[in-house]
């Protein structure tokens, strides 16, 4: 049988798009398997596992050999100290011509004698300060006239203050004659602080501010309530300015 010309060119192009598609194919393929990675066979290790061990360093052993000998040494020296037994000292030993001293004579007393030696019943020192008026303190009458309502007490001086002490802290304008009251809390050795006005004559002569700022000077003795020291009370404190004469008053009036 024969073909036509036209049915044979037909098939050959059907033959070369077949045989173009297979040598596309084939060169897809072998593109594919050129750019897969390869894959890693891992062998097995047949070597033996190596050990070894870390040997101390000279130093350390030197150092780690003094510790054990000195703590072997405390230990040697503690032993010792724990049997060595005390010793206990020898009685002094009497010469034939040596002579003991004499005991003392036992001095024997009577009740009357052993109650006056007993120190528990000697008076104190605040007793002692206030033995000078026995009793109590005058109270200034009324309600407290103290800082607070503070109980004021007249004031009875240990020693009265000096001219030279007072003048230094007059007013260069205060009047010849006048006075200046004020109230003092007792401290121990006489003394006495915080010291506030209480009144003044004439009004703003300054007298109470004077009397205020010379009163650490002041050494007044502490008020008593029967018969006991009251120091930390609080008292109260005139003093009266004349043209002449500086002086001091406890009354008061």
């Amino acid at each position: 049988m024969k073909l036509s010309p036209a049915s044979s060119s037909k098939w050959r192009e059907r033959g070369g798009g077949l045989l173009f598609a297979l040598l596309f194919n084939g060169l897809l393929l072998l593109a594919l398997l050129t750019l897969a990675p390869k894959p890693v066979v891992q062998l097995p290790d047949f070597r033996n596992p190596v050990t070894f061990e870390m040997a101390p360093a000279p130093k350390a052993e030197k150092a780690q050999s003094k510790a054990e000998k000195s703590e072997k040494k405390k230990q040697e020296k503690s032993a010792q100290q724990q049997v060595q037994p005390i010793a206990k000292p020898s009685p002094p030993v009497v010469k034939p011509t040596e002579q003991l001293p004499s005991p003392l004579p036992f001095i024997q007393l009577n009740s009357q004698q052993m109650a006056s030696a007993d120190i528990g019943k000697l008076p104190k020192k605040g007793a002692e300060e206030g033995s000078a008026g026995q009793g109590n303190s005058a109270a200034v009458a009324g309600p407290g006239e103290g800082p607070g309502g503070v109980q004021l007490f007249e004031a009875e001086w240990y020693r009265r203050p000096t001219h030279a002490e007072l003048a230094g802290y007059l007013p260069s304008s205060a009047p010849p004659n006048g006075w200046g009251l004020v109230a003092c809390k007792t401290v121990d050795h006489y003394h006495v602080e915080n010291c506030q006005a209480l009144g003044e004559s004439p009004q703003g002569s300054g007298f109470a501010k004077a009397v205020r700022l010379a009163a650490w000077q002041f050494l007044v003795l502490p008020p008593r309530v029967n018969g006991k020291v009251m120091i930390g009370s609080w008292v109260r404190i005139r003093i009266d300015y004349t043209r002449t004469v500086v002086g001091s008053d406890q009354s008061g009036r």
